[in-house]
Order: structure tokens, then C-alpha cells, then sequence
């Protein structure tokens, strides 16, 4: 016959099963957020390439630049609540990602969008070409 835990074991138990859960559903979180933040990327390039003719023309690529500063301020925010709220819980059944992680991820896609709203004010538009031709 199995040994029979007290109530004390069986509510520490849960306990350490809850957390596991909340650092699970902190990962969840966290990835959501850096799907937003690439959505945001995504609406702020296709803004330029659709509207890219609007006039006058750095109206669309000021918009532009808007969602994609968006998205890297989301990819920012999300490590930074990913990160506190991990500091504040210990794992026990399984092995969690590490802070560095969400860190590099976040900060990868900061530099992408950064990366981006220079191409897209530095960048020509082709009249280089042009003129060369």
C-alpha cells in the first residue's frame, strides 16, 4: 500500500507544481509578446511598401518607423516582465529557461527594428540607381 502524505506535503506539492505552472505560463507570456512585437514590425513595413508613393513622403515612412519603434518597445518591455517575474519563482519538475535568453532574444529583435528605421530613412529609394543609369 503506497505511503499516505499528510495534508502539509500534499499542499507543498501543489504549491511547487503551481509555480512550475507560472513559469511555464511567464514563457507563454513572454513569446505572445514577442509575436506582437514582430506583428508590429510587420504592419510598420508593410505601411511603407504600400503606402510608400503617399505624399507628403516621409509621412509613410514616419508611420512606419512608429509601428516598428512599437515592436521594439514591446520586445523591451516583454523581457523586462519576463525577467521580474522569473527572479521571483523557483523551478522544481522541469528546467526553465534562463533570464540571458529572453534577454538576447528581446534585445536581437530591438536591434533588427532599429536596423530597420535606419533603412528606411537612409536608404534612397532607388534614385541612386537612377542616376547612375
Amino acid at each position: 500500500m503506497p505511503e499516505k502524505k499528510d495534508s502539509n506535503d500534499l499542499a507543498a506539492e501543489r504549491t511547487r507544481y503551481a509555480e512550475d505552472r507560472n513559469i511555464m505560463a511567464t514563457e507563454r507570456t513572454f513569446a505572445g509578446w514577442i509575436r506582437t512585437a514582430f506583428a508590429a514590425i510587420g504592419i510598420g513595413l508593410a505601411f511603407r511598401v504600400l503606402f510608400g508613393a503617399f505624399e507628403p513622403p516621409w509621412l509613410a515612412k514616419a508611420i512606419a518607423t512608429l509601428f516598428i519603434a512599437a515592436g521594439a518597445v514591446l520586445a523591451f518591455s516583454a523581457q523586462r516582465r519576463a525577467c521580474h517575474t522569473l527572479s521571483r519563482l523557483d523551478s522544481h519538475e522541469f528546467e526553465r529557461a534562463s533570464s540571458p535568453n529572453f534577454r538576447l532574444l528581446a534585445y536581437a529583435v530591438m536591434l533588427g527594428a532599429a536596423i530597420l528605421i535606419a533603412g528606411l530613412w537612409v536608404l534612397n529609394d532607388g534614385d541612386l540607381a537612377k542616376a547612375a543609369g
